[in-house]
């Protein structure tokens, strides 16, 4: 399997962007797609999941109510809508596969190239 992650772009405070990650190969029903992100000088951090066969979903607590993960099961397609953006927000959004629902990063074991979003004050 391989990722492409898209959709990244500049916006300012309290506006939306759509990110997408197009998964090239099989992804099976017991797989789970991520998004994580990392801003300048801080770690890489789980933002969310989605299970690829139901619609169990995992938030970190910083983007939830704000964010949402969804998935397109015929297009291999995961995207994380992110509304009421914050400059917090900013960073490099990676998506990536696991076999659990889990917010671990080390559980991840494909990755895509990254998609920088950046917020404006």
């Amino acid at each position: 399997v391989q990722l492409q992650a898209s959709g990244g772009g500049l916006v300012q405070a309290g506006g939306s962007l759509r990110l997408s990650c197009s998964a090239s190969g099989r992804i099976y029903s017991s797989h789970v797609m991520g998004w994580f992100r990392q801003a300048p000088g801080k770690e890489r951090e789980f933002v969310a999941a989605i299970r690829w066969s139901r619609q169990s979903t995992i938030y970190s607590d910083s983007v939830k109510g704000r964010f949402t993960i969804s998935k397109d099961n015929a297009e291999n397609t995961v995207y994380l809508q992110m509304n009421s953006l914050k400059p917090e927000d900013t960073a490099v959004y990676f998506c990536a596969k696991a076999n659990g629902l889990t917010s671990g990063e080390r559980e991840y074991n494909v990755w895509g190239q990254g998609t920088q979003v950046t917020v404006s004050s």
